[in-house]
């Protein structure tokens, strides 16, 4: 296959190596050794701590919302912002099974059950149609909600994500659901930097939350944040993800059910350092998303772009072969070359623990499994 080959080439001509290209690797060039040490000598290594206040401060700026609370990492935080909608045990919740298995086992965790609707196949996130096609379908509007007529259940919370960065229609998304008086999560894990009509994605929803794994625009090495511009419902996840201990000088109480999720110090350090270059890293990838996008524009390889009012951080650059037979045989030979690539994930519903929930046709989630590729990403 003479494109891998040529694909090849122009990586290792851009990042200048011919050792092992990983698809995605953090680069610290700032104040990372610095904040730490400061974290270090400080000696408030764990969950309190001045560099989890800073980073807190930050998110709520560069998200635009009103509150923002540190979280041990993103799955915690979509479990934490699905509960504090209202998500119970037996619930539904609304999602897409185009994503990474940590959107739909944060609605296990609360007990609930993930409906797995299509996606766009521009955007690769939460398709608006097929929202309204389900509701009108199975949608029954009561005093308290809205429930499946069919099943019975409430449908607690509607879960979208933005799919390696590339903003979803989320402000059609939040329309419908509003009509049909269900919360909003944005599952923004991957889109920090990305925006949706100049707003900032996670800004949309009830709440939105963003990781910040290793292998994230921004690292902490582990870490997450829930964003809101609830000030009320920021101040109960900050409660809930700090063990619900009542504040006091030294007594110990916890008056419900809390979780141990908080973000160290010490990660909030990275953090903080990551963040303060988040332009500059955002600039280096839409660098990378030209170059890819005019080294392919004479391909039959398609490189995917931006959609139009919107903003991608281009956190993981993406290609769509012809079929899945061109799919694999790109993913062998890069691989086999020493440049990872990785295929989309396998969808959620033909995985063992989800093989018997809800789906619709998946018309696109399945045209998209067998053709997107992720390509090397990194800022150089």
């Amino acid at each position: 296959m003479q494109e891998a080959q040529n694909t090849i080439s122009f990586i290792r001509d851009y990042y200048g190596t011919n050792d092992f290209i990983p698809l995605h690797e953090p680069r610290f060039l700032g104040n990372e050794k610095k904040y730490l040490n400061d974290a270090i000598d400080s000696t408030f290594v764990s969950s309190v701590g001045m560099y989890v206040d800073k980073f807190e401060d930050m998110m709520t700026h560069i998200t635009a919302t009103n509150k923002a609370v540190a979280v041990v990492n993103g799955t915690a935080g979509i479990q934490i912002a699905l509960k504090l909608v209202g998500v119970e045990k037996g619930d539904e919740v609304l999602t897409q099974a185009l994503t990474f298995v940590a959107t739909a086992n944060a609605i296990s965790y609360n007990n609930a059950e993930p409906v797995f609707l299509d996606v766009d196949r521009d955007t690769m996130g939460l398709a608006p149609h097929a929202i309204s096609e389900f509701l009108q379908n199975y949608g029954e509007l009561k005093e308290d909600g809205c429930y499946n007529k069919q099943t019975g259940k409430k449908i607690a919370a509607c879960l979208p994500m933005h799919t390696f960065g590339f903003p979803a229609r989320i402000d059609e998304i939040v329309n419908i659901c509003e009509k049909w008086n269900i919360p909003v999560v944005e599952d923004a894990a991957e889109s920090l930097g990305s925006t949706f009509n100049g707003k900032p994605t996670g800004s949309f929803g009830d709440l939105g939350v963003f990781s910040f794994n290793g292998n994230k625009i921004v690292t902490s090495g582990g870490g997450g944040a829930i964003v809101t511009n609830d000030v009320e419902m920021g101040v109960k996840a900050k409660y809930l993800t700090t063990t619900a201990k009542k504040p006091h000088a030294y007594e110990y109480f916890h008056d419900e059910l809390g979780y141990n999720f908080r973000m160290p110090n010490l990660n909030a350090s990275l953090a903080c350092a990551q963040l303060e270059n988040l332009d500059m890293f955002l600039r280096s990838k839409r660098e990378l998303a030209l170059g890819y996008a005019n080294f392919f524009a004479d391909t039959n390889i398609k490189f995917r772009s931006e959609s139009p009012n919107t903003k991608a951080n281009y956190w993981l650059m993406s290609v769509e072969l012809e079929d899945k037979q061109a799919r694999d045989n790109f993913l062998k030979i890069t691989n086999e070359s020493g440049i990872m690539t990785r295929p989309i994930w396998k969808l959620m519903y033909k995985l063992p623990m989800y093989e018997n929930c809800y789906r619709d046709e998946q018309k696109n989630a399945e045209y998209l499994e067998d053709r997107i590729v992720n390509i090397t990403s990194s800022v150089r």
